[in-house]
């Protein structure tokens, strides 16, 4: 079972982006958490930028009792409130945690498809 989930943030850092997200859901599903990944490129410290997500339940805080709109709700919530404690684009964390306002252009430059340093983000507002 393949599909996509969209997630278009109301607040916070991302309000305004759509955000792709493709969900693959193992034969042994609940008892192993569904891969997911982001396609579309984003500046956060939580995706890097091949669409690899941190988010705790889809890696060892998975339990068969979470489900797929848990999940949704988690990834809502990375963009509501990003995590520059736990990163996979430490850069961007870094920015997140010593300058917010810096961050908050850069996330901004980036929806809106620009560069920001050497790596060019795609339109996605």
């Amino acid at each position: 079972m393949n599909f996509e989930v969209s997630i278009r943030p109301d607040e916070g850092y991302y309000v305004g982006g759509t955000f792709v997200f493709t969900f693959q859901v193992s034969p042994i599903y609940p008892h192993e958490a569904p891969k997911v990944k982001c396609k579309t490129k984003v500046y956060h410290p939580n995706i890097d930028l091949e669409g690899n997500v941190c988010l705790n339940i889809l890696r060892e805080d998975w339990k068969p009792v979470l489900n797929i709109n848990t999940i949704i709700y988690g990834l809502f919530h990375l963009f509501t409130q990003p995590n520059y404690e736990d990163p996979l684009n430490h850069e961007a964390a870094a920015v997140l945690r010593d300058n917010p306002k810096l961050f908050e252009s850069n996330v901004r430059r980036a929806m809106a498809g620009g560069y920001v340093g050497q790596t060019f983000f795609i339109r996605c507002i």
